[in-house]
């Protein structure tokens, strides 16, 4: 054979293809999806086009009268073509895969397709490449199905479970999910046998699909992320339930961990002799936090409850007298408790509370009554007798929330300790009682007290740390920032040695 006539053999030019082919998409483009696939179109209509030019049509059964090396070459060349025909389907199956970044554990649809394909191409080169009856075959194997479904049964019926669950989509991967016996867990994957969750203990949990299909669930993160909880409180019914409620509602106003949704409020559930059971409700923005919003909650109950001189009641049956250190407690005056509750000056004496609270001055505001402005200098230490106190911080015509201030809460700790401007708005967000201490009386203290100036030293850093990343220029809190020489600044202002005990 001369060379022209090698290079136009049809056997010759389909082998070429098929092996160039082949290096291309299982080597070149291994790890390229996007264009391992438009490869695969191209290749697939390259080799339709060569195969027609030749008088080779794939969906049809080769010629009798063909010579055994014709047959050999013709069956090759159509098991070749089917084969890229059905990856070539398999990869538009698998399209929306690769835009939509989804993962492998949540195609178990796609994989049921993607059988229903092969078995297609498997039945198609049975007949156009062996010329076998189709017919005759399947209904051979269906004697074969019946008697493996009947061994498969228990198999079967999660894999068609399975199916259902994909169908229905009641969950996803990444969700969580409890089941009706207790079970709890955020589903990790999903295949033909069973669904994988990871418990809170972070173990994984296997349950069939067919027990899953039977199941009762509640799916915790839909239709949304967000998650509501609820928590219960008993007071002592000392005064009227509506002045509770209303300070249980200072608490979900005054934090900062769940959301302001319509969904947050506070309920009187049940009230006797010995108790006013209310029960606050709310939201967060994901699941995973619904802890260390309960810890916050908590927190802030017991902030206000003392502000507002509430008492949490005792279970039914434990009794109400009231301890002898809280009757002594409430003997003290408003102010001298108020500094008992205040662990910056746990520290003092018994006559320096009374000398700081003889001092402080009462001050009240109305919801949305504005307590300084922001870049204001404060001579005095503010600090939230009851109420909620906003900080908002104005950058670039945005406004961001800083913090919220709740009974114990101070501020104006930056302008009376290093001359700084206050790093935001202060206004009140409902009826808020605030006591002030002015420098001249605080300046004292801080000279027969030095932890004080540790103390507030490194609240003023940690609160400037919190709220370093809100801000575009962190130059304007500079000032506060500076936390290695803060403490030293402190002393210089009050003209306080190293040495003061």
């Amino acid at each position: 054979m001369t060379l022209s006539e090698i290079i136009g053999d049809p056997i010759i030019q389909t082998g070429t293809l098929a092996v160039v082919g082949a290096l291309i998409s299982r080597v070149a483009l291994r790890n390229l999806p996007t264009w391992h696939l438009v490869f695969q179109v191209t290749f697939f209509v390259l080799l339709t086009g060569l195969l027609l030019y030749h008088g080779i049509v794939p969906y049809q059964a080769s010629p009798p009268t063909a010579s055994v090396v014709e047959m050999i070459f013709i069956g090759i060349a159509k098991i070749i073509w089917w084969l890229n025909a059905a990856w070539a389907l398999v990869g538009f199956t698998r399209v929306f895969l690769i835009f939509e970044r989804r993962p492998r554990e949540g195609r178990l649809i796609q994989d049921l397709v993607v059988g229903v394909i092969y078995l297609g191409v498997v039945l198609s080169v049975v007949a156009n490449v062996f010329s076998l009856p189709v017919g005759t075959l399947i209904a051979t194997s269906g004697v074969l199905a019946i008697i493996l479904g009947l061994a498969l049964q228990s198999t079967l019926s999660d894999v068609f479970s399975g199916i259902a669950l994909n169908l229905g989509r009641p969950y996803a991967v990444g969700d969580v999910i409890v089941l009706g016996d207790g079970t709890e867990g955020k589903v990790v994957e999903t295949n033909w046998r069973a669904t994988h969750l990871l418990n809170g203990a972070n173990d994984l949990v296997v349950v069939p699909n067919s027990d899953l299909a039977k199941a009762r669930l509640v799916n915790m993160s839909s239709p949304d992320r967000s998650h509501g909880a609820t928590i219960a409180v008993r007071f002592v019914p000392t005064t009227l339930p509506a002045v509770i409620a209303d300070v249980m509602r200072a608490v979900l106003i005054s934090s900062t961990s769940i959301l302001k949704s319509a969904d947050s409020g506070v309920q009187i559930k049940s009230l006797d002799g010995s108790a006013v059971e209310l029960e606050l409700s709310f939201r967060v923005a994901d699941l995973a936090t619904v802890g260390a919003a309960k810890h916050e909650i908590f927190d802030l109950i017991y902030r206000h409850s003392k502000a507002a001189g509430l008492q949490l009641a005792k279970e039914a049956g434990e009794g109400t007298a009231i301890p002898a250190a809280d009757l002594q407690s409430q003997m003290r005056s408003t102010q001298m408790r108020f500094l008992d509750a205040i662990p910056l000056f746990a520290t003092l004496t018994e006559d320096e509370k009374e000398v700081l609270a003889s001092a402080m001055q009462r001050r009240t505001f109305q919801k949305g009554d504005l307590v300084v402005e922001q870049g204001g200098e404060m001579k005095s230490l503010m600090i939230v007798r009851s109420g909620v106190l906003g900080v908002t911080h104005s950058e670039g015509g945005r406004q961001l929330e800083l913090a919220r201030l709740a009974p114990g809460d101070y501020f104006g700790e930056a302008g009376l300790l290093t001359g700084a401007g206050e790093a935001g708005s202060i206004g009140a967000l409902t009826y808020a009682v605030v006591y002030e201490i002015a420098k001249a009386t605080l300046a004292p203290l801080l000279h027969d007290r030095p932890s004080l100036v540790d103390e507030l030293g490194l609240i003023l850093s940690r609160r400037a740390e919190a709220e370093k990343h809100l801000f575009r220029n962190s130059a304007e809190t500079a000032g506060i920032h500076a936390v290695p020489g803060l403490v030293k600044r402190i002393r210089q202002l009050f003209e306080i040695s190293h040495g003061a005990h």
